[in-house]
């Protein structure tokens, strides 16, 4: 949602607490906090760790008393998440930023590594609305694939892509659509989230099979709500708080860091 439409509730610090800690492959977990969180899919919390500081996550589920976030241990943020007992006090803000857009009849979600969370949310909430739906999981070997566990919603069939084979398709998220929109014209809507060259190369193919197509897009973000202006994006300017961090085809066509760089907190530019 625009930030001029974000309640005092939203910027404000809510009080949670860890209740449950799932161990999902070597270095990444999924935390459970308490909490009713309005939340769609897409949308993002800033987690706040006392005498840490703040970061933002997208949220993976959502209950009626509960919500969660999978965290991959990557930075000094990460790993004193990875040391929080449960039972621990924790605070956040939000939930920030514009979801995913329901549109389509027959959708393919391309997720890479954990990026794959929000597109779960995606899939629990409309997997039924559409008259087909596949999930696309890519990950470099079976050992790294996410939410193997999970259960499909009635409707969704999951596709697994490996880069050495050693399970499902042998080849990258973006090949197996690519194959998939070849054998399938009825796939008519596209959602990506993941590592950023990947989510390029998924532009690539929809671009070529005209296909509409919505992308995550992560940006290095300070505050999550539209004030320090660290998450704009070249050259359109717009805030991957407020005005993403989902964005349609028409916006995705118009950033020329896509796929390109990216910048530090510092503002300075880090190719990929």
């Amino acid at each position: 949602m625009p930030a001029e439409k974000y309640s005092f509730a939203d910027v404000t610090l809510k009080k949670t607490t860890l209740l449950h800690i799932v161990d999902e492959i070597d270095g990444i977990k999924t935390f459970w906090f308490k909490g009713a969180l309005d939340c769609q899919p897409g949308q993002f919390v800033m987690l706040w760790i006392p005498e840490v500081g703040a970061r933002p996550f997208a949220v993976f589920r959502v209950r009626a008393h509960s919500f969660a976030l999978t965290i991959a241990s990557v930075g000094e943020f990460t790993e004193a998440m990875f040391t929080r007992p449960i039972g621990s006090s924790l605070g956040y803000f939000g939930p920030f930023g514009n979801p995913f857009q329901f549109r389509g009849r027959h959708a393919a979600l391309v997720g890479g590594g954990y990026g794959a969370a929000p597109l779960l949310y995606l899939a629990e909430l409309y997997a039924g609305a559409w008259l087909n739906t596949e999930l696309i999981v890519g990950a470099r070997t079976a050992s790294t694939l996410l939410y193997r566990s999970e259960s499909c919603p009635p409707g969704m069939v999951r596709h697994e892509c490996t880069d050495d084979g050693s399970a499902g398709f042998q080849g990258s998220a973006a090949e197996k659509l690519r194959v998939m929109l070849e054998s399938d014209p009825t796939i008519d809507m596209v959602y990506t989230v993941g590592p950023e060259r990947m989510m390029a190369a998924v532009v690539a193919v929809c671009e070529k099979h005209s296909v509409d197509y919505q992308i995550s897009l992560e940006r290095y973000m300070k505050c999550g709500y539209g004030l320090c202006g660290s998450c704009c994006v070249d050259p359109l300017g717009i805030r991957m708080c407020t005005e993403g961090p989902i964005l349609d085809r028409k916006e995705v066509s118009c950033i020329s860091e896509f796929g390109v760089y990216h910048r530090d907190g510092t503002g300075t530019k880090v190719y990929f």
